[in-house]
């Protein structure tokens, strides 16, 4: 018998969300500040929830958009961090995200975020960031430069099954 447990009654639903890390050739990282909880007034990078009927890679490309105007090409999962806050409850899977057309590539903030900017990566921790980013911006950046091989990838191309490369 499983014995009872309140966190059911002060945390809802999990929810899926999905984050976006974009980087430039002048190695700025694309971030967002919140401007509704979870995590107001800090800052982030673009992502959201997860539509029903929507694929992971899908959501995460409309979600980059519908922040902050840009395109992108969705590539490696980098993260997957879980955030039980302010009664709220996600599983977050945060991608590594290519800038598509980079010589128009200024973040305008839309939807629910109130300022999107190019950040140069050693001026990260000038901003308040939400937990744990800061690693993963750092970690990713590497991924990103050729430096590592790491996450997990869409080895069929088919935006449903990530696995480490060989």
């Amino acid at each position: 018998m499983i014995a009872p447990d309140n966190t059911a009654s002060i945390f809802p639903m999990p929810a899926i969300g999905v984050g976006g890390i974009v980087f430039n050739s002048q190695n700025q990282v694309l971030l967002i500040q919140r401007n509704q909880p979870p995590a107001m007034g800090l800052w982030s990078i673009p992502g959201g929830k997860l539509e029903a009927g929507e694929s992971l890679t899908e959501a995460c490309k409309r979600e980059i958009k519908e922040e902050t105007g840009l395109e992108t090409e969705i590539r490696n999962i980098v993260a997957v961090v879980e955030r039980r806050i302010e009664n709220f409850h996600y599983v977050i899977i945060d991608y590594l995200a290519l800038l598509i057309d980079e010589d128009h590539a200024m973040p305008i903030a839309q939807s629910d975020i109130a300022d999107a900017k190019w950040v140069p990566l050693e001026s990260i921790t000038d901003y308040e960031l939400v937990d744990g980013l800061a690693e993963i911006i750092r970690r990713t950046s590497c991924i990103y430069k050729g430096d590592h091989m790491a996450g997990l990838y869409d080895v069929d191309s088919k935006g449903t099954d990530y696995i480490p490369l060989l």
